[in-house]
């Protein structure tokens, strides 16, 4: 990992702990209560017990520290290269990222260190100017629960409506942003690249909140060459649950959205005999479709 727990969570909880004694002089009750705000629900059984008995030798036993200046913890060079190989995706232009200070880092991987499989060609146009104003439009939107209007590009001509913008969803097979709505009938998910132009709406929404129910996909883990681990990591994203049923044997159960079984299938083909998909039947459908697919395109 890049950005390392003990660089992190404990690391900041420490140094606000620091910065409290040298600006505020805090009971120790009060530095309980700064460890449990800051850090986890146990680390006051830690933490503060080895700053107290001198084991950091950050503190001393009266609760005082030798140090004279709050700490500070600047980026390590892995991270700072990390961040701008981060930097250099074009999707990261849609959030705003200021990449001061790295401009004479070397990344740590470019574009050109990996390749990716099945997926479209014809993903968002993530350098257009007015792609990026509507995505940080309707992005601004969804955090502050602003109605919008839409004008979207179909088939047919021009489509125009208001909707209260609910969530953004990637995906990574199609290489596009979507915009999941509500308040609106017969229009539940929006491609932002078919977005003409948003703006906030103050008019009456006439359709009902939408919560398309989720799915449930069942999956059998054989833990070799870290399955189990690489599959934790790849649907971290996922509301899931893990049971162990033997040795090197597991059972994951995975929430998710049944607009997304065609790139999940991709996901989990990709894993090979390690991961195995149980139920329901018409995932199990679309995984035989694309392996008859496959196998006439002797793929």
């Amino acid at each position: 990992m890049i950005f390392k727990e003990w660089y992190g969570v404990y690391y900041q909880t420490t140094a606000k702990i620091i910065t409290a004694i040298l600006s505020e002089h805090p009971q120790e009750k009060d530095l309980q209560n700064l460890v449990r705000k800051c850090a986890f629900g146990e680390s006051a059984l830690t933490v503060l017990p080895a700053l107290k008995n001198e084991k950091w030798h950050l503190l001393r036993h009266d609760m005082s520290t030798p140090l004279k200046h709050p700490p500070s913890m600047p980026l390590t060079l892995i991270q700072k290269r990390w961040l701008k190989a981060i930097s250099l995706d074009p999707r990261i232009r849609l959030f705003d990222f200021q990449a001061d200070g790295l401009e004479e880092i070397e990344p740590l991987f470019t574009s050109e260190d990996y390749r990716i499989y099945d997926r479209y060609t014809n993903g968002d146009p993530f350098d257009d100017p007015n792609y990026i104003e509507r995505f940080r439009t309707i992005l601004h939107a969804v955090r502050t629960k602003t109605p919008l209007f839409l004008k979207i590009g179909t088939r047919g001509g021009i489509r125009t409506f208001g909707c209260m913008p609910e969530k953004l969803e990637y995906s990574e097979k199609d290489d596009k942003f979507r915009l999941l709505v509500s308040g609106v009938r017969r229009v539940q998910t929006v491609n932002l690249s078919k977005i003409i132009s948003c703006e906030p709406y103050f008019g009456k929404l006439s359709g009902a909140v939408i919560n398309p129910p989720k799915q449930t996909l069942v999956l059998s883990v054989h833990d070799e060459r870290n399955a189990l681990e690489r599959a934790m990591l790849h649907f971290a994203h996922f509301e899931k649950q893990t049971e162990r049923i033997g040795k090197n044997e597991y059972i994951l159960r995975l929430c998710y959205d049944p607009n997304d079984e065609a790139e999940l299938v991709i996901r989990i083909l990709s894993f090979g005999p390690m991961v195995k998909a149980l139920e329901p039947e018409s995932f199990l459908e679309r995984i035989r479709e694309k392996l008859r697919k496959q196998q006439q395109w002797q793929l």
